[in-house]
């Protein structure tokens, strides 16, 4: 005969004449008010297998295994099976009871809530057996779930604690957790964090899985799995002690300070950094400002180009200039005596640049911008960057404005470290953030002649050996250019230096610090870090 059930609300076991309920039992993991199961009537073979569901789904393992053949074993299992899955709560749901004489069967359903959106629900049946006037469970592991066997135990595989995001070097950047993916150590590219997190999250979400192990813990088989659990990280372009390094340059600053590095030879983003000062919003990458004399390189490159100068043209350094309606003077109206362009560069004469770069075509400093990138476009996965905004002049005023950083010229700190990349390349870079994960070109651009690339590193090295930033002399071999650039009624001015060493290139832009030398100082403070 077979019997068959309905379901009670509340999650009572109970017996109506000969007929066995169709349970639902649910129990949390930490409930303090448990209901008893019982009985009435004969303990038959359905009343028995309702009373061992029930003491399984609220996880009493005793209770349980007192209702098999083999308490023993089977309180060990089932103890264990909790613990390895740790369930937040367990439902079990008697199906049909086929009884015999001495044997009985009855189909179950169990459904185990890991956590929140995670549930494991599967079929199941119970064999009983008539011993001693008593029916009982006949114990096996396959008792909490058909595939399990002698030795195995059940555990539940996640993400958790694995790598989301590494390094170039493979150091963890992010891990997974069960809330989602959190830095690997604390203050680690803060600026970045967001940026990384939403890449990881949107490429893949988090798996789970149950699984059977051996005694010595190896998986056995996979017996529920749902997305993937062993994902490779991803690798970002980041170098964790290049961006240590610049995090801790901006954050000795007095000023707003944000630093940009560039792995020259590859486009590789090695850091990105912004003192508590500069705000959580990545201005570093995509905030636009005036970039002063740093923007020399472009004038300079845009003389060379035409052939209104070369690095040796001797030419003029008065204290001002007048040009057309515009009085352009020095920084303190310092002058010097007529000296070589590369000189002029190295000590930053603004009307020695302005004068010049006067008598250029209106196009002529866009075009020699768009030669570092400053108006190039590029899709990097994760983050928005804006390298900077120059067009051509439409007046003389604004064309000496433009030759030195000013007027409607903007580039960012990636901007700039993007140029100072191109020249240490000799060649267009690509920024990247991803190993695995292209940067697209929406605009791409061509870097000047070998012959302009080569004056250009002569005179940013004569910068820091001779000109505005020697106070790097004794941070290896440094090129580069400073920057002071005014901004609002031009009583206040932001500092700027942007260079390379080595296969490292930068800028490093401090808000309101009215000279470069701050920005020279966290320089020297960022290659001093790096060794």
């Amino acid at each position: 005969m077979t019997w068959r059930g309905w379901v009670l609300a509340g999650g009572a076991a109970a017996v109506v004449a000969i007929v066995v309920a169709a349970v639902v039992v649910v129990w949390g993991g930490s409930s303090p008010d448990k209901p008893q199961a019982s009985g009435s009537g004969a303990e038959d073979s359905g009343t028995v297998a309702s009373r061992f569901l029930l003491a399984f789904a609220e996880g009493n393992a005793d209770a349980a295994a007192a209702l098999t053949d083999d308490p023993r074993a089977a309180s060990v299992l089932l103890a264990d099976a909790r613990r390895g899955l740790a369930p937040v709560s367990v439902s079990a749901r008697l199906g049909q009871v086929t009884p015999a004489a001495t044997r009985a069967t009855a189909t179950f359903q169990v459904s185990w809530t890991i956590a929140a959106g995670q549930v494991w629900s599967y079929d199941n049946s119970l064999d009983l057996v008539a011993a001693g006037g008593r029916w009982l469970v006949h114990w096996s592991p396959a008792v909490v779930h058909p595939k399990l066997r002698a030795g195995q135990q059940l555990a539940v595989r996640t993400r958790a604690g694995k790598n989301a995001v590494v390094d170039r070097n493979g150091r963890p950047v992010l891990t997974w957790q069960a809330a989602g993916t959190q830095p690997a150590e604390p203050g680690v590219a803060p600026l970045l964090v967001p940026a990384l997190q939403r890449t990881v999250s949107g490429r893949s979400q988090g798996g789970w899985s149950v699984v059977s192990t051996g005694v010595d813990g190896a998986v056995q088989e996979t017996l529920f799995g749902q997305g993937d659990v062993e994902v490779a990280p991803l690798t970002t372009t980041l170098s964790l002690p290049t961006q240590a390094a610049a995090q801790r340059a901006v954050d000795s600053a007095a000023y707003p300070a944000m630093l940009v590095a560039i792995q020259p030879s590859t486009g590789d983003l090695l850091a990105v950094a912004q003192n508590a000062a500069a705000g959580a919003e990545p201005k570093a990458l995509n905030g636009l400002y005036a970039p002063g004399s740093t923007f020399k390189i472009a004038t300079a490159a845009a003389l060379l180009e035409s052939g209104a100068a070369t690095a040796d043209t001797i030419a003029d350094c008065p204290a001002t200039a007048r040009i057309g309606q515009r009085t352009i003077p020095n920084d303190d109206q310092f002058s010097y005596p007529p000296l070589p362009l590369h000189s002029a560069f190295a000590h930053s004469c603004n009307t020695t640049f302005a004068q010049l770069a006067s008598t250029l075509p209106p196009d002529a400093l866009a075009d020699a911008a768009s030669g570092f990138g400053l108006n190039a476009d590029f899709t990097i996965p994760g983050i928005t960057t804006e390298a900077g905004k120059v067009v051509p002049t439409t007046s003389g005023a604004e064309q000496v404005e433009s030759a030195i950083g000013q007027g409607t010229v903007q580039a960012s700190p990636f901007g700039l470290a993007l140029m100072a990349a191109t020249v240490a390349r000799g060649d267009e870079v690509t920024p990247r953030l991803w190993q695995e994960l292209a940067t697209s070109v929406n605009t791409g651009y061509r870097a000047p002649s070998v012959d302009v690339i080569a004056a250009l590193r002569t005179m940013m090295r004569e910068v820091v050996t001779g000109g505005t930033a020697t106070g790097l002399r004794g941070d290896g071999v440094v090129y580069g250019k400073t920057g002071t650039a005014q901004f609002g009624d031009g009583s206040r001015a932001n500092g700027w230096f942007a260079g390379y060493r080595d296969d490292v290139a930068f800028a490093v832009l401090l808000l309101g610090s009215d000279s470069s030398t701050p920005a020279v100082t966290v320089t020297s403070a960022f290659l001093g870090a790096l060794g």
